[in-house]
């Protein structure tokens, strides 16, 4: 029998018959009138093969049915009921040319496939199915078949041909299970999943400061009622369980319009205003994707402390991979205490006092605020007695002016050593001190960051999807200019100010005045109580400037890239160059194209070491920060960066104007 099965499967007769017929008609047609009466005959011919093709397909087919039964007959019961009884829609067909040879009542109801002229493909009775996965060698489809309102799933195996010598065609046989029920009950099971949302007013006692008992009555009754109608829209549960905290429940299938209308709740709260003219802001966390309720709850409390750690006024929806931000484009107020500062203060000595040493680590191409602020967190172990360590190599920092200073001075000969020697000197009590990133691949040795088990994370800028994890000790200030600034507040709560260096004092010095652009840009009162501090201590401001300039060729280079800049939306500026810059350069025009009248926020693209580095700065307005995260990098709102690899610099451009275009779309 298997040497005449590979009879049954020849090729479809449809385009004959077509061709036949189109060649009767232009005998008909544009014969001569003694041509008409052959015409006519080839309408009988094609009229007889076409009753014979249908007779023979019969017979091919009942042929099939007897192979097929006299093979189940071969073995047990159970397999001879396994097609020819078998109680869900059968078919067998030509894996080549998908033309159905056999199938059983209930497929043929299935598809109302009724007896026709020609062959019948599978794919002709149901357009959503591809063999395929069969040809892959899979035995069940990856996707669900729709038929008409029912949705099945299907299984099948290919079998080879006795007598195919070419091995180029096999039999298919699928089984099609109907889960049309259990399709909806999965559909209506992931829709209803619980989602939870935490929601803060985060500035509630500046809100309420100074206000009679009526009047913040009458406020927190008006955000309470914005924040009810923003839920009311959609079936869930509000509860508030604190003064300034709500918990909201609801549906996974709701997610979609809240995301629709860009958590709208965020400008509705936004303008209540409170003493003083402070404006109401909430921060949102919202955890999906848990496997229980405990999950998902604990995604939302992440969720909001990102939200938190990143400025609040926005919201954040953790899954169980990512992060997702809304908002945040408010201009950033200063929300920092100096309780906070000095319990850090505290936890942090204590942790350096029950080390065997100290290792600080900040990004790659350390600037002077990672220089600065690693030599405040040396001087701090320094003072208790435990060797500290700087792991960083100068020659591949943009800093090398800045620790050449600070090596001037004996304290700091051995400091600087290279990741594979803290790999050598690290021990289970050692600390890792990671300043000016929380990015863990944005920082000089991910390994060493693996390896010590111990880490403390003292960062200022607004943090990003992916952060520093199990830090035992983590001080983020999206409020603070540096993370030279965090430092020096920690040095005036742990070190005696006789026995700070006054190189030090300038490397501190330096990191401020770098990431304020000269204390034009960030800048809040505690910034300048950390300054003038500095300046008590002996920073000389000659100094720091004289560290911070470039010689002639570098400083006419920069202002050749910004002479080629473009104005590319109402006060933003782009410029780039096809040359391999340093990032000090690519920085500094940056910061060179916001002194010009009308820029509000400046973008420079350059090759840096094989890739394509974005540098961008903004005077408030423009968030450059949420425009750059689209392109993988950071920063906060005032001063950004990302990095693109594997691409031109036009290239770079385009994407960059395609994130600029969706941001300013997103907040129209």
């Amino acid at each position: 029998m298997n040497n005449k099965l590979p009879r049954f499967l020849r090729p479809s007769m449809r385009l004959y018959f077509i061709l036949l017929v189109f060649f009767a008609a232009l005998t008909f047609v544009f014969g001569p009138d003694d041509t008409r009466a052959v015409a006519y005959a080839e309408v009988g011919v094609i009229i007889l093969l076409a009753l014979y093709t249908r007779f023979e397909s019969k017979r091919r087919a009942a042929k099939l049915a007897v192979y097929i039964e006299s093979v189940t007959l071969d073995r047990d019961s159970a397999a001879h009921s396994s097609l020819t009884l078998s109680p869900l829609p059968a078919v067998i067909f030509s894996s080549k040319s998908c033309n159905i040879l056999w199938s059983n009542d209930l497929f043929r109801s299935l598809t109302a496939d009724r007896d026709r002229l020609f062959e019948v493909r599978v794919t002709d009775l149901v357009p959503d199915f591809s063999s395929d996965w069969l040809r892959e060698g899979k035995t069940e489809c990856p996707r669900v078949i729709a038929v008409d309102d029912r949705n099945f799933k299907v299984y099948g195996s290919l079998s080879r041909l006795e007598g195919d010598e070419r091995g180029g065609d096999f039999l298919a046989t699928t089984y099609w299970v109907d889960v049309t029920e259990y399709n909806k009950t999965s559909i209506e099971y992931a829709a209803s999943r619980p989602v939870y949302a935490t929601i803060l007013l985060d500035n509630y006692e500046d809100l309420l400061r100074g206000l009679s008992e009526r009047e913040k009555s009458a406020l927190l009754s008006d955000i309470d009622q914005k924040i009810s109608n923003w839920t009311g829209e959609r079936d869930g549960y509000l509860c508030k369980y604190d003064r300034d905290r709500y918990l909201y429940i609801f549906e996974v299938r709701h997610l979609d319009g809240i995301l629709g209308d860009k958590f709208k709740v965020l400008e509705d709260v936004h303008a209540c205003v409170g003493s003083g003219g402070i404006h109401a802001t909430l921060s949102i966390g919202i955890g999906k994707d848990g496997a229980t309720p405990f999950e998902a709850a604990r995604n939302a409390s992440l969720a909001l402390e990102m939200a938190l750690t990143r400025g609040g006024d926005q919201a954040v929806i953790k899954n169980n991979l990512d992060f997702v931000f809304f908002g945040g484009n408010a201009a950033e107020t200063e929300k920092r205490t100096k309780v906070k500062s000095r319990v850090m203060s505290n936890a942090l000595g204590e942790l350096i006092s029950d080390s065997t040493n100290v290792f600080v680590m900040s990004h790659k191409n350390a600037d002077f605020d990672a220089v600065g602020s690693a030599a405040g967190i040396v001087r701090v172990a320094k003072s208790r007695g435990v060797p500290a360590y700087i792991v960083m190599t100068p020659e591949n920092t943009l800093s090398e002016q800045l620790i050449a200073h600070l090596r001037t001075e004996e304290d700091y000969a051995n400091v600087f050593i290279s990741a594979e020697q803290a790999m050598l000197r690290a021990d289970r009590r050692s600390l890792l001190v990671v300043t000016d990133t929380s990015r863990p691949e944005e920082t000089e040795s991910p390994a060493l960051l693996e390896s010590i088990p111990r880490v403390v994370v003292i960062d200022h800028p607004r943090r990003a999807a992916t952060y520093i994890e199990n830090a035992v000790l983590n001080f983020n200030e999206p409020y603070a200019s540096s993370a030279s600034e965090l430092v020096t507040e920690i040095l005036q709560y742990l070190v005696a100010q006789n026995s700070i260096l006054h190189v030090e004092a300038d490397a501190l010095l330096a990191g401020i005045v770098l990431d304020t652009k000269t204390f034009a840009i960030r800048t809040g009162s505690r910034t300048f109580d950390a300054a003038a501090f500095l300046r008590r201590l002996g920073a000389d401001t000659i100094d720091v400037k004289m560290l911070m300039q470039s010689d002639f060729d570098t400083a006419m280079h920069r202002y050749s890239i910004v002479r080629d800049a473009q104005i590319y939306r109402d006060g933003i500026a782009i410029a780039s160059s096809e040359s391999n810059e340093t990032r000090v350069i690519i920085a500094q025009a940056a910061d060179e194209l916001l002194n010009i009248a009308g820029v509000t926020a400046s973008f420079v693209t350059a090759n840096n070491d094989g890739a394509v580095f974005i540098s961008g700065r903004s005077l408030g307005g423009t968030n450059v920060q949420l425009i750059l995260e689209k392109l993988g990098g950071g920063g906060n709102q005032s001063i950004a960066g990302g990095r693109i690899d594997n691409v031109s610099v036009d290239a770079a451009v385009e994407r960059l104007q395609q994130a600029i275009d969706q941001y300013l779309k997103e907040n129209a």
